[in-house]
């Protein structure tokens, strides 16, 4: 799309414009931006371990997954300039730069443009197929190998085979080329693949396939303009799998940032150059009013070993960035949420949800860390029998809840039917027909934004997924054209709507102050209305979503669903606790040293209040991710009349469980912010919750300075984890 900033990993070099560096004043305006529209795209942004960042010195940031093309980069600008005031050079696409809105916000925030051989890639002559029996030898059909490749130069074979790729080693002649064996996207090899559509060609009577020459650019002109930077002590960003996608799993790292790093200290011994792994997790990118988590990892400096090895060459200077890859991906891995394909994710999450002490509230960070944890212990023991017949019943579990079109959390405090059931359902159809109207007027006059940016970012996705070798759906470029397209249309539509609304003052013979006001006060009124529109329409889809068991309640034989459903979870609940107990211990050391849930039973140590293990949730629970108390304004009357939870009177915790609260009334805003299977949206944080957090974690932060963990328990409690505001 060549929107997305992207490292140069093989293939790219400098673009011929000259780069300059643009005031601090620009790059904090085009943040201050930025943060606005990304304010509004997202419901909330949680930044978790900015401590972590350098606040002096040269530091590579490296960023995955690359699951939102261009909002990903704008993420860690935006938080990494909160948290510490320090501003990030990105690695853009050349072609990114020739963009209007995106070029001249690059330019502002001193982006380094790079150009990339996949933009460059050209036809090939004539028809190739691999050797039958020599993986690394391409023959050719009326081609002209001699003319037309080099060494170094890619062979990029069509989307049959997922489109293979290979690099040049020697050209033999016209018609036969060495090469490094075929790879697909993921960094798997691909032989195999284009030797199965070899045979289809041949069976539809072609001699080979049609094919492309990717070029070998010179990359040295960007990697010296990179350790200009470094060397001046500024940060650098790069996004080292090469490129945006929506799948599961990191793709394999590019090259490009271990010799950024190792290049910049080779060439001047004063550099230290330190590495900072973020890792990005969303809860559905694409999706408007969204949430997302960045976490900062340890940063850590490139050992001067591998530097010496850099300086030597050859092997040495290969080994020297492999090695230091390896470090990279390693960092990444301790920020980063990943899964083997989407059905793994679906029930790690599923199976996450179900791991929950009663009356314990969830931070997103929370969430994002246990998915984590979940994944690294499934993946450990998945062949485990009692891991593989727990697999199935969670599955059951997820098909029941489909079938009655329900969410987890809507399960455990589901009600029987009752006088107060229909009261709320009857209060609750009201409040939401209240909000609907305050939202209506701005929905109707921003229809025209959400209609053309949803119809033009969906086929933004099928270009990018027919031109990608990687992307499974290409949901990772939607969120980037929403958000570019309503930047473009949005003043387009105002200024239609104040000339339309000048023109009927004109008409009414009203007189010239009037006229000349119209144009103001509707420019100044059509933002306020859409807010307001955002603000009342959240609040009404947290009100729909809690309807569906309320309506379930007075079905005819609904409730005998309900309630086996109900002790399904129970058992599931219990089953996935046992099985963390049993299995998390042999995984982890520290197992129970540190836990983000802790037993049921038992209570807490009495030295522990002080450090506020306890998560209360106050009467405050409506409010949103913000701190703002729109979403549910009429939460009083709610808490006191119909019971939504018991925090109003008596706060909850991690040990404390009153069984009163098995049947209370679920509230339009689910504890731990699970809306579905593979979303998580709300995990808010009350005034309580925070203030007692800000002390827990700056008492763990003292802890942690005198004790060393080599490894972070599977349940080890995010609350601990000193936060941004809490570093020195």
């Amino acid at each position: 799309m060549g929107i997305s900033f992207e490292p140069p990993g093989k293939e790219p070099s400098i673009s011929h414009q000259a780069m300059s560096h643009r005031s601090n004043f620009a790059y904090d305006a085009v943040i201050l931006f930025w943060r606005m529209v990304l304010n509004l795209f997202f419901r909330e942004i949680r930044p978790r371990g900015a401590w972590n960042i350098p606040r002096s010195g040269p530091v590579i940031f490296v960023a995955a997954p690359h699951h939102n093309q261009f909002l990903d980069p704008l993420i860690v600008a935006s938080e990494t300039f909160r948290e510490t005031g320090r501003r990030i050079g990105y690695l853009i696409a050349a072609s990114s730069m020739k963009l209007a809105v995106i070029g001249t916000c690059a330019k502002w925030m001193a982006a380094i443009p790079v150009e990339r051989a996949g933009d460059s890639k050209k036809d090939g002559t004539g028809l190739i197929m691999l050797h039958p029996e020599d993986s690394t030898l391409v023959l050719g059909t009326g081609t002209k190998f001699t003319a037309e490749l080099g060494p170094k130069a890619q062979i990029l074979l069509p989307k049959s085979t997922s489109h293979a790729i290979a690099e040049v080693k020697e050209v033999l002649s016209d018609t036969e080329v060495r090469i490094k064996e075929f790879k697909i996207g993921d960094g798997t090899k691909g032989t195999r693949r284009v030797r199965e559509k070899m045979e289809e060609v041949k069976a539809a009577g072609k001699e080979g396939f049609d094919w492309k020459i990717v070029p070998h650019l010179d990359q040295k002109e960007v990697y010296m303009h990179v350790y200009e930077r470094l060397k001046e002590g500024e940060c650098i960003g790069i996004f080292p799998e090469g490129g945006s996608h929506d799948r599961t799993d990191l793709l394999p790292l590019k090259a490009g940032v271990s010799i950024m790093a190792l290049g910049a200290m080779a060439s001047d011994n004063n550099v230290r150059v330190r590495i900072v792994p973020v890792g990005l997790s969303y809860f559905h990118p694409h999706r408007f009013r969204s949430r997302a988590v960045i976490e900062f990892g340890r940063a850590f400096e490139v050992p001067t070993d591998l530097v010496e090895m850099f300086q030597s060459g050859g092997d040495g200077k290969r080994t020297a960035v492999s090695k230091l890859l390896d470090l990279i991906y390693d960092g990444l891995k301790t920020v980063t949420v990943r899964a083997p394909d989407y059905d793994t994710l679906m029930l790690i999450q599923a199976s996450r949800r179900l791991y929950k002490t009663p009356g314990q509230h969830l931070t997103l960070s929370q969430v994002v860390e246990l998915n984590k944890r979940f994944i690294e212990g499934y993946l450990h023991f998945q062949n485990e029998p009692r891991v593989q017949a727990l697999k199935h019943r969670v599955e059951q579990y997820n098909r029941a809840l489909r079938n009655l079109g329900l969410r987890d959390h809507q399960v455990e405090t589901a009600t029987r039917h009752d006088w107060k059931t229909a009261v709320l359902l009857v209060y609750r159809t009201g409040l939401l027909m209240a909000w609907a109207t305050f939202a209506l007027p701005g929905v109707i006059l921003n229809a025209p934004i959400f209609l053309t940016a949803a119809y033009i970012s969906k086929q933004k996705a099928k270009s990018a997924l027919a031109a990608s070798t990687v992307k499974l759906a290409a949901r990772d470029v939607i969120g980037t054209w929403k958000v570019l397209v309503s930047l473009l249309l949005t003043p387009l539509l105002y200024i239609t709507y104040a000339v339309i609304a000048t023109y009927i003052s004109h008409q009414c013979r009203l007189s010239l102050k009037y006229q000349l006001a119209t144009p103001v006060a509707v420019m100044v009124a059509l933002p306020c209305i859409a807010y307001s529109a955002l603000k009342f329409g959240e609040a009404g889809m947290d009100v729909l979503k809690s309807l569906p068991p309320l309506i379930l309640s007075f079905l005819p034989g609904q409730q005998k669903r309900l309630n086996r459903l109900k002790a399904m979870r129970a058992d599931l609940s219990n089953e996935v606790s046992d099985a963390i107990n049993e299995f998390g211990p042999q995984l982890y050391e520290d197992f129970d040293a540190r836990r983000v849930h802790v037993a049921a039973t038992g209570g807490p140590p009495s030295s522990d209040a002080a450090l506020g293990i306890w998560r209360r949730k106050s009467a405050l629970g409506g409010a949103d991710a913000q701190g703002n108390l729109l979403i549910h304004p009429m939460t009083w009357l709610d808490e006191r009349i119909f019971g939504w939870s018991r925090s109003a009177n008596h706060g909850t915790n991690a040990w404390g469980h009153h069984p009163s609260d098995i049947s209370r009334i679920t509230s339009p805003v689910p504890s731990d912010g699970e809306e579905s299977d593979g979303e998580a949206s709300d995990g808010r944080d009350d005034a309580v919750a925070a203030s007692v957090e800000d002390l827990h974690g700056r008492a763990t932060r003292i802890y942690t300075s005198l004790v060393s963990r080599p490894r972070m328990p599977l349940d080890y409690d995010i609350a601990a984890t000193p936060s941004s505001h809490n570093s020195p």
